[in-house]
């Protein structure tokens, strides 16, 4: 089996961290970033690692091949040339392309000019981490997108002694569950319809945001996207 080969341009606090989960599954990287000092740092923990000032495209179209199988993005605060370096990659026709954000515009405009995945690393933190500290009911919060979250919660009381079939979640709460983890459990396992809930019982459930919110007694507030089209409209000229 071939690993997979990423580059990953700019290296901050997530470039690092993505260095670090990439090569323990075994992936070949490539790593680009204008500081010496850095590059030095890395160079024999990667497969390749360059000096460069990706603000020129050509520079990009000579380090990174076109056939890479996808390219992290983390320039810092350095919104402009983040967003120059996701739309050259693009453009190369590299078809996987994580790019870091730090506002709703950085990361609207992002993903205009290509990027297939943009991540807010200190939000994401947060929406795992707010919903945990403000219910007694909610363990672990995993937003998969605007509308659709994973979560571990605890059984609450009104389900106590009724079996899955008699709570029927997906018609009560409009959440589907995924595993089960009793207390006399260590770990979550599958589970059978005539399973009967007990206090302290904890599950995996997939759901809303307003689903897990009814459930677990956290209001969780959505913003919406109020960013125009402008941006989207100047670039596609």
């Amino acid at each position: 089996m071939v690993n997979k080969q990423f580059a990953i341009i700019g290296i901050s606090k997530f470039g690092l961290r993505m260095i670090e989960e990439l090569s323990s599954l075994g992936c070949e990287l490539l790593v680009v970033d204008k500081k010496k000092e850095v590059i030095e740092l890395l160079k024999d923990k990667v497969s390749s690692a360059y000096v460069a000032d990706v603000i020129n495209e050509e520079t990009i179209r000579k380090i990174v091949p076109e056939t890479i199988d996808g390219v992290v993005i983390d320039l810092g605060d350095s919104f402009e040339v983040s967003i120059l370096v996701t739309n050259y990659v693009k453009k190369m026709g590299i078809k996987t392309i994580m790019a870091k954000a730090e506002t709703d515009e950085h990361g609207e405009i992002l993903k205009i000019v290509g990027a297939t995945h943009v991540i807010f690393p200190n939000r994401e933190a947060a929406k795992r981490i707010a919903p945990i500290i403000t219910s007694s009911q909610v363990f672990q919060f995993l937003p998969i997108s605007d509308s659709l979250v994973i979560a571990e919660v605890e059984v609450i009381p009104k389900y106590y002694g009724k079996t899955l079939i008699e709570a029927d979640f997906r018609k009560t709460c409009s959440l589907n569950i995924i595993a089960i983890k009793s207390i006399d459990s260590p770990d979550y396992s599958f589970f059978t319809p005539e399973y009967r809930l007990q206090p302290k019982d904890q599950l995996i459930v997939a759901g809303s945001f307003d689903a897990i919110s009814k459930f677990s007694g956290v209001t969780f507030v959505q913003k919406k996207n109020t960013f125009t089209d402008m941006i989207r409209k100047l670039w596609s000229r």
